[in-house]
């Protein structure tokens, strides 16, 4: 049963019309006024009135009604007035409007009509005709409404997207739509047809659309394609057309209706994606995946043809010196140029891409050739047809040739070499992988023999590096196997016969066999594995000087080795000072030697961390000291305590003058600097003795002992020097005897040149 109040319609609210819609309904007749307000108000209608045109225009802004019922014939100001006022209020430009008139001439309803009526009524008592017109208009309203909005956001989405429709009719002609004539640079009020739409297009691409749309046309099917256009403004732009075919009813094409849109934006990002994918962003070569696809290619036609492929890998040296120097803008700037270089040195091409060797044609593979920049500051010469090695070998003196000019890069002149390896299919390899494993075996060789040369790959080459890479793979695991030791060589005081410390020589138990420091300690400073075996290191001295210190009372320092790049860390104070707790010993447990080389290559980095360490007691002992070229300026201000004499100098001891010279110096320097001075490499009685002479007692050498496992100290001292068997120790005892007795006749000698009672 309905529930609708009599008289209404109970659809009217699925239709978007409101459940009591507001009328205004104006009349200069008060009867027709009431009966009509009371006849709408018993179905469902709320009413507004007003009895002249001039009081309805001012009840508009105020009521906001939804319809307007005016009628036609009134005083002051008819409807027809009053509609064409109420028409140029904001906001009723489109309200529906009833126009009541008991005027049925064709010139009446004319003019409702023209000042803006929706719809004209005669006036009848039929009083439901008269609501459900008013429902129509409402609903007919609302219809209109919701149309205008969904044409106001397509034509708004339309030109977001620059984009626009059109139609190409067989009757009516070619037609743009306001949003289409947008998307070519146009006004809605400009006129473009089709001939003006293909002189905007550039004459080779016109050619090839014209014969696309004959072909189009003849077969009556899609048109999709993207064309070039130039604006009024010369602005270029890529407009996208899609269009279809209509039929009339008996089946034949009438024209075409279809979209166009500017993908201009589109476009450009689509071939920056493809550029971002296959070149390098810096350079603009090729980058790791166009050379894997480039190489790749080659070797396919190398194959069919049964010729040959170079591939170069070029590696710069030591461009990391300039980049952390200058900064890594200087750096880009760098490898900028080299590529430039390096592109002038083979015939490169940009042009050729993933599909389209097949295209071009025979000999296509020769396009391939470039150079590429595989990442950092390496790159790739490809070179897709080569006679034989020598070739390649006359690219690769190309290119460094063309790296012998300076380069100027942050206001300063630079130079920079390379490393090259050769590689050449199918000798050295069947793939890309191959023939890039086998370049880089041939460039680390370039790089371990000098650098700036060029080799090519041999078998030989490859064994030597995998032996490094074996070698490097189980120093990895070596630390965490135990596998790494300490082997300590006493520093002794010849005077007195005894142990004065201890340096602490790292040794790589691997297997049953001993891998001398020689052959890994570098590897671990090249790959960085030298840090966490310092550390170790540091500890492991730190607990061995606690377990002497409980056998036999030991009270001096163990010496530890450490890099330069040791002392740049802002924890190693820290660091030392975790190790000397964790075993209760003090800091001055642990002594630290630097090179006397790396001291003076970092040495503004290295003096902080030097002041650092002597404020809790650590001693910093030089090594090597006398290979370095040391400023005197700078020792007299490091806070060293120990300088140790490089074997170099004690070799050649009671042979050579120049060497006892030399020592001399070092002594007197060190003494006048108020340092220890420690003779390491002694070898000889022979270089004890004269060390000795020369004032120097402190010594280290095989002639005491060789570096030994801890045990092995703990029984030289109670087996050798704390027996007294040892040569050198009677040696040392005789020297001593004979320094006493020459200072005895020395004293009685000056004795007996004094006068007496000790006046001069």
């Amino acid at each position: 049963m309905s529930t609708s109040a009599p008289g209404t319609d109970s659809h009217g609210l699925d239709d978007g019309v409101p459940a009591q819609p507001k009328v205004l309904l104006v009349d200069d007749d008060e009867v027709n006024l009431l009966l009509t307000a009371a006849a709408l108000s018993q179905r469902g209608f709320e009413l507004i009135t007003a009895c002249n045109g001039p009081d309805a225009l001012l009840r508009m802004a105020d009521s906001s009604p939804d319809i307007i019922v005016l009628d036609a014939i009134m005083p002051e100001m008819d409807g027809f007035e009053t509609c064409r006022r109420l028409r140029e209020l904001p906001g009723f430009e489109s309200s529906p409007v009833l126009m009541l008139t008991g005027l049925d001439d064709e010139a009446s309803i004319n003019l409702a009509y023209q000042v803006g009526a929706t719809d004209f009524f005669v006036k009848t008592p039929q009083w439901s005709l008269l609501a459900g017109r008013l429902r129509y208009l409402l609903r007919s309203s609302r219809t209109r409404i919701e149309l205008e909005r969904s044409k106001a956001k397509l034509a708004r989405a339309q030109d977001l997207a620059r984009m626009g429709s059109f139609e190409w009719q067989q009757q009516r002609g070619f037609h743009l739509a306001t949003e289409a004539l947008r998307v070519f640079g146009r006004g809605p009020h400009d006129h473009l047809d089709f001939i003006g739409v293909m002189r905007m297009v550039p004459h080779e691409e016109r050619v090839l659309f014209l014969r696309l749309l004959r072909d189009v046309l003849a077969h009556n099917s899609v048109l999709v394609t993207d064309l070039p256009v130039t604006l009024l403004d010369g602005r270029q732009r890529v407009v996208h057309i899609e269009a279809e075919p209509e039929f009339n009813e008996q089946g034949n094409a009438s024209g075409y209706t279809g979209v166009l849109q500017d993908v201009t934006d589109r476009r450009h990002a689509e071939d920056r994606i493809r550029q971002l994918a296959h070149f390098d962003a810096l350079t603009g070569l090729p980058n790791r995946r166009q050379l894997i696809w480039r190489v790749e290619r080659a070797i396919e036609q190398a194959r069919r043809g049964g010729h040959e492929v170079g591939l170069l890998l070029i590696d710069l040296d030591r461009f990391k010196i300039i980049n952390d120097t200058l900064g890594h803008q200087a750096g880009d700037e760098l490898l900028i140029e080299v590529g430039r270089r390096l592109r002038a040195c083979v015939r490169h091409s940009d042009q050729v891409m993933e599909g389209m060797l097949e295209t071009i044609g025979g000999r296509s593979h020769r396009t391939l050739e470039a150079v590429g920049r595989l990442g950092g500051d390496e790159f790739v010469a490809l070179l897709p047809e080569i006679n034989d090695e020598r070739d390649a070998e006359r690219v690769a003196e190309r290119v460094l040739e063309s790296l012998r000019e300076p380069i100027f890069i942050a206001g300063q002149e630079c130079f920079v070499t390379a490393s090259v390896g050769i590689a050449i299919y199918p000798r050295n390899g069947q793939t890309m992988a191959d023939l890039l494993r086998n370049s880089d075996v041939a460039m680390y060789a370039v790089k371990s023999q000098g650098r700036n040369a060029s080799a090519l790959y041999t078998p030989q080459l490859a064994g030597q590096g995998r032996e490094k890479l074996e070698l490097e793979t189980a120093l990895h695991k070596a630390l965490e196997r135990g596998e790494i030791v300490l082997h300590y060589q006493p520093k002794v005081d010849v005077r007195g016969a005894r142990m004065v410390g201890a340096e602490a020589l790292m040794r790589w138990r691997r297997g049953d066999k001993l891998v001398p420091p020689g052959d890994f300690i570098p590897l671990a400073e090249e790959t960085g594995l030298i840090v966490p075996l310092s550390e170790w290191a540091l500890k492991e001295a730190a607990r061995q000087a606690k377990i002497w210190q409980l056998n036999f009372g030991f009270a001096d320092s163990i010496a530890v080795n450490l890099p330069s790049r040791m002392f740049e860390r802002s924890d190693l104070v820290e660091h030392i000072h975790q190790c000397v707790s964790a075993y209760g010993v003090p800091h001055r447990s642990i002594q630290l030697e630097i090179t006397e080389n790396n001291l003076m290559k970092d040495l503004q980095n290295v003096i902080p961390a030097l002041h650092r360490l002597n404020e809790v007691g650590v001693e910093i002992s030089i090594d090597d000291f006398g290979t370095g070229y040391s400023s005197l300026a700078y020792l007299t201000t490091l806070p060293i305590s120990e300088v140790k004499i490089d074997r170099t100098f004690v070799r050649d001891l009671g042979i050579t003058p120049q060497s006892s010279a030399v020592v001399t110096a070092i002594i007197a320097l060190a003494r006048a600097m108020g340092l220890r001075v420690i003779a390491e490499g002694v070898e000889t009685l022979r270089q004890m003795d004269v060390l000795h002479r020369l004032g120097c007692s402190l010594m280290q050498g095989f002639l005491f002992a060789k570096p030994l496992p801890p045990e092995e100290v703990e029984l030289w001292l109670s087996q050798t020097v704390l027996p007294r068997k040892a040569p050198w120790i009677a040696r040392a005892d005789a020297d001593a005897s004979l320094i006493d007795a020459e200072a005895s006749d020395l004293t009685q000698q000056l004795g007996l040149l004094r006068p007496p009672g000790g006046q001069r």
